[in-house]
C-alpha cells in the first residue's frame, strides 16, 4: 500500500453564508514568479526515453528464458495480482455479509463474476463488479489482498475492502477518516470510516486522486484524455512483469528474433547484473520505497531519479527515524541506512533472488528459508566460523532475530491498537523486517516505544538490565553515525552547547559523512522545516553550512539546502548570486536540481497556506517559480493563495497564465471559475466551470460550483440537479449533501431533506448546526405526517 502524497485541499467558495468546498489543490509541489534574479532553465524538457509501445509483456519472454520465466511466474511477483479466479482470490465471496453499523456489504460470486453488494440506508443497493485482484497474501509478516473495478470515468479504483489472511477477517484502512489506523470490520464501524469509500484510491499515478503511484501493476498510466471526455488507465498486467524490472524488451526481442544478438553492439536491454549498488537499488525501489513525484508520466526502464526522490518524503512526512527505521509506513528504503551498504556493496539482490524472490547467499547460493544465516555470514565469514563466539546464544538465535526483528508498521498500528484494546477491533497484522540491519540498542528503541530485538525474547528484562548484559557480553557497541547521532539528540531534546541547527545541518567541510546522503537531507529537511522563516536570514555559521550543503554532491541535499537559502534570504542580492551560480554549476543538466528545489519551496508554501500564513505562502509559491518558471501547477497553487488571501485580481492573472501553460486541466478551470465567481463576473465563471464539466464530466467539483451559482441566482431546481450529480459522483462531497438538505427545506420536502444531512454528516459529522436539524426533523417526522 502507498500513502497518497498530495496532501493539500483548498479553494473554497462562499455561498449564502456557507463555505463551499471547492477544489482539491492536490499539487503540495509547484507555483510561479514575475520577474526573477535566477537563470532561466537551460535544459531542454527532456521526451521520457521510454514509449509504452515498446513493452511486449512477460509471455514474449519465456520461449528463451524458459527456466527464468518458470521461477517468476510462481514467485510473488508473478502471482502478484490479476483478474479474479479460483486461483488468484483467497478472500472469502461465499456470500457472509461484511456488516457495519450502517451497511452490509456482500462479496459474492454470480454467473463466475465476483462482485460485491453493498446495502446502505437512504440508498438503493450497488453492485460493485471485481475486475483485478491485488496481492496474494503472500507477505511473511501481514498477507493482505485488495480489489479493483473499473469505473465508467476509465479510471481504476482500488475497493476500500481487503482481506488479511492473518487474523482470516475484513478491514479497511480508516487513517484519513476516523484515525483508527487498519482496522478489522465490525458491527461499531460505518462504511464511511473507511477512508477509500466512496472509491477514491486509483490505479496510477495522478495527483488528482489518492493513489499506490505505479506499484500494483506493471507498466501502469493515468491520464485524463480531454478528446474522450474520460480517463485512460493503461498497463500490461496486475502482476509484475519481466519489463518492470529489466524495462522495455521490445528492441531485445526484435534482435532474437533476427538472429542478431550474437553480433550486435547491444542486446537491446540494459544488464541489470552490471548494476552498481545506488542503480541496482533504483531498480526495486520503483516500488520499494516511498516516492515523492517530480513529474508525470514514468514507465519502467526510464531514470526513476528524473521521475521521483526516494529522499524528499523526509521533509513533512518524515516516514523514517532518524536512524533509518520505519517511523509511520515506509517500504525497504531504510537499507540505505545499514552499515552493509554505507560500508560495503549490499543491494537488493545480495538477498534476494529477483526471479524467484527466493533468499540467497551473495554468491547466489540458493538458501532455504527466510533466516539461514548465509545471507550475513556469506559476506561476515568469520561470523560462521565460530558462530557462539559472536552471538553468544543458541543456534536457534539467528542473525536476523537480533539484526533484522521485524515490527508493525506503527500507522497500520498505533491509533488502531487503541481500538483494539477498547473492543472496537483487532490490529491487522502488517510486520516487516528491519532493512536497516541495526545493533539492537534497547534503550534507543524505548525512546521510540518499539519492543527491542532483545525484548522480543527476553520479555521479562528491563531495559536497563538488557542494556548491562549487551555491554557485558559484547563490550562497548559500535557508535552511531555521527549525522544520525546528531539528529537524534536534537529529536530527543538534549541541550548540547551547540545550536540544534547546527546539529541537524552538521559541518559539510571535508565531511566523511557525505555518502550518508539519508540522513544528511533529513538533517537539512528537519532544518528547513523547524527554523526557516521567509526573509528573516540566517546565523553566519548556519548560512556557511547551508552554503556547504549546496554543493554536495548529492542532488536531493543540495536542492533542499539551496531552497532554505532562497527562502530565508531570498531578497539578499548577495544570496541570490549564490543561488543563481550553483544554478549555472549545474550547466545544461539543471533540470534535476530545480523540480527539487522547487518540491522543497512549494511544501514549505502549502504549510504556510494550510495554517493561513497566506502572504509567506504567496512568497514561497512564487519563489519556487522562479526556479521553474513554465509550471502550470505551481501557478494553479499560487492563484488559491492569492484568491485566499484576497488578491483576486493577481489570482485571476495567475490562473490565466496556468491555463496558458495547460489548457487541460479541469481543476485550473474549476479554480479560476471560483475566483471570477468572487470577483462578481459571474458569467466568465459559469464558462470556466463549464470548460471543467467539458474536459472531464466526471468531475464533481466543477458540477458542484455551478450548482453553487445556480443557488445564488435563485435556479433552485438546476442547483439541486447540479448537486444531485455531483454527489453520485462523490459521495463524500458533504457540503453538496447539505446543500440539497437546503433546497429541500425551501421546497418543503422535509424527508428528503433529513436523508441528505445523514448522507452528510455520515462522512463527516462535526457541523452541529447539521446535527440540530437532523434531530428537529427526525423529532417532527416522528409520526409520519408531521412538518416542521
Amino acid at each position: 500500500m502507498k500513502r497518497p502524497r498530495w496532501p493539500r485541499i483548498g479553494a473554497l467558495a462562499g455561498v449564502a453564508g456557507v463555505v463551499l468546498v471547492a477544489g482539491f489543490v492536490g499539487w503540495r509541489y509547484f507555483v510561479r514568479s514575475a520577474s526573477s534574479a535566477l537563470p532561466a532553465p537551460r535544459e531542454p524538457e527532456a521526451r521520457p526515453a521510454v514509449a509504452r509501445v515498446d513493452f511486449v509483456g512477460a509471455e514474449r519472454c519465456a520461449s528463451c528464458h524458459s527456466t527464468e520465466y518458470a521461477v517468476w511466474k510462481k514467485s510473488t511477483h508473478g502471482r502478484a495480482g490479476g483478474p479474479p479466479s479460483t486461483e488468484t482470490v483467497f478472500a472469502p465471496f461465499g456470500g457472509n455479509a461484511i456488516v457495519f453499523a450502517n451497511a452490509r456489504v456482500t462479496p459474492r460470486i454470480r454467473g463466475g463474476v465476483y462482485e460485491f453488494l453493498v446495502e446502505q440506508r437512504d440508498e438503493p443497493p450497488r453492485t460493485i463488479s471485481v475486475d483485478g485482484v491485488v496481492g496474494g497474501g503472500h507477505i511473511y509478516g501481514g498477507g493482505t489482498q485488495g480489489f479493483v473495478t473499473k469505473l465508467e470515468d476509465g479510471t481504476v479504483r482500488f475497493l476500500p475492502f481487503e482481506w488479511s489472511r492473518q487474523v482470516r477477517g475484513w478491514f479497511c484502512n480508516t487513517n484519513s477518516r476516523s484515525g483508527k489506523g487498519w482496522a478489522r470490520i465490525t458491527l461499531g464501524m460505518r462504511i464511511e470510516e473507511c477512508g477509500d469509500w466512496p472509491l477514491v484510491r486509483v490505479l496510477g499515478d495522478n495527483p488528482r486522486y489518492a493513489n499506490c503511484q505505479s506499484c500494483h501493476a506493471s507498466q501502469a498510466s493515468l491520464e485524463l484524455d480531454t478528446i474522450a471526455r474520460k480517463y485512460a488507465t493503461r498497463f500490461t498486467s496486475l502482476a509484475i512483469n519481466c519489463e518492470s524490472c529489466h524495462g522495455p524488451a521490445r528492441r531485445h526481442v526484435e534482435l532474437a528474433e533476427r538472429g542478431e544478438l550474437s553480433r550486435s553492439a547491444s542486446v537491446g536491454l540494459a544488464s541489470l547484473a552490471t548494476l552498481g549498488k545506488d542503480a541496482s537499488l533504483r531498480v526495486c525501489y520503483q516500488c520499494h520505497a516511498v516516492k515523492d513525484q517530480l513529474r508525470e508520466g514514468f514507465l519502467s526502464g526510464d531514470s526513476l531519479a528524473r521521475y521521483y526522490s526516494t529522499k524528499f518524503p523526509l521533509l513533512g512526512d518524515k516516514p523514517l527515524t532518524p536512524d533509518g527505521r520505519v517511523r509511520t509506513f515506509a517500504y525497504q528504503e531504510g537499507h540505505q541506512y545499514s552499515d552493509c551498504y554505507l560500508n560495503g556493496g549490499m543491494t537488493c539482490t545480495s538477498c534476494h533472488d529477483p526471479h524467484s524472490q527466493g533468499y540467497r547467499s551473495v554468491v547466489g547460493e540458493p538458501l532455504q528459508g527466510r533466516f539461514n544465516d548465509k545471507q550475513c555470514t556469506s559476506c561476515h565469514a568469520s561470523k560462521a566460523d565460530r558462530p557462539l563466539d559472536h552471538t553468544r546464544h543458541p543456534p536457534s538465535v539467528t542473525c536476523t532475530s537480533c539484526h533484522m526483528p521485524s515490527r508493525q508498521e506503527p500507522e497500520t498500528r498505533a491509533a488502531n491498537a487503541a481500538y483494539a484494546r477498547g473492543g472496537g477491533g483487532i490490529v491487522v497484522p502488517y510486520a516487516r523486517s528491519d532493512h536497516t540491519i541495526s545493533i539492537p540498542r534497547p534503550a534507543l528503541d524505548a525512546s521510540f516505544g518499539w519492543t527491542s530485538a532483545c525484548a522480543s525474547c527476553h520479555a521479562t528484562m528491563s531495559v536497563v538490565e538488557q542494556e548491562r548484559r549487551i555491554r557485558d557480553l559484547w563490550g562497548e557497541l559500535k557508535p552511531i553515525n555521527a549525522v544520525v547521532a546528531a539528529q537524534l539528540r536534537v529529536r530527543q531534546g538534549a541541550q548540547p552547547s551547540e545550536s540544534s541547527a547546527a546539529l541537524w545541518l552538521g559541518d559539510p567541510r571535508g565531511d566523511k559523512e557525505e555518502r550518508h546522503a539519508f540522513a544528511r537531507f533529513a538533517g537539512v529537511s528537519d532544518f528547513l522545516e523547524t527554523y526557516v522563516r521567509v526573509d528573516v536570514g540566517l546565523d553566519p555559521d548556519v548560512e556557511r553550512r547551508l552554503k556547504g550543503l549546496a554543493s554536495s554532491s548529492d542532488v536531493d541535499i543540495r536542492a533542499a539546502a539551496l531552497a532554505a537559502l532562497h527562502l530565508a534570504q531570498g531578497d539578499d542580492r548577495a544570496t541570490l548570486r549564490t543561488l543563481a551560480t550553483a544554478l549555472r554549476s549545474e550547466r545544461d543538466h539543471d533540470d534535476a536540481l530545480r523540480s527539487r528545489w522547487a518540491v522543497a519551496l512549494g511544501f514549505m508554501a502549502d504549510r504556510y497556506a494550510a495554517n493561513g500564513n497566506l502572504a509567506d505562502a504567496v512568497t514561497a509559491y512564487t519563489r519556487a517559480l522562479d526556479v521553474l518558471p513554465t509550471s502550470a501547477r505551481l501557478l494553479l497553487s499560487r492563484a488559491n493563495a492569492q484568491r485566499d488571501a484576497g488578491d483576486l485580481e493577481g489570482a485571476i492573472g495567475s490562473y490565466r497564465r496556468s491555463i496558458a501553460l495547460e489548457r487541460g486541466n479541469p481543476l485550473t478551470w474549476v479554480n479560476f471559475g471560483i475566483a471570477l465567481s468572487a470577483a462578481g463576473d459571474s458569467s466568465n465563471a459559469v464558462t470556466a466551470l463549464t470548460n471543467a464539466a467539458t474536459l472531464n464530466p466526471a468531475e464533481p467539483l466543477a458540477w458542484f460550483n455551478l450548482g453553487n451559482i445556480a443557488f445564488v441566482r435563485g435556479d433552485l431546481s438546476r442547483a439541486a440537479t447540479l448537486y444531485e450529480r455531483t454527489a453520485k459522483l462523490d459521495p463524500s462531497i458533504v457540503l453538496a449533501h447539505f446543500q440539497l438538505a437546503r433546497v429541500n427545506l425551501m421546497k418543503k420536502d422535509y424527508r428528503e431533506a433529513l436523508a441528505n444531512l445523514r448522507r452528510g454528516l455520515a462522512f463527516d459529522s462535526s457541523d452541529a448546526s447539521a446535527r440540530g436539524m437532523v434531530a428537529d426533523l427526525e423529532r417532527r417526522l416522528g409520526g409520519g405526517t408531521a412538518r416542521p
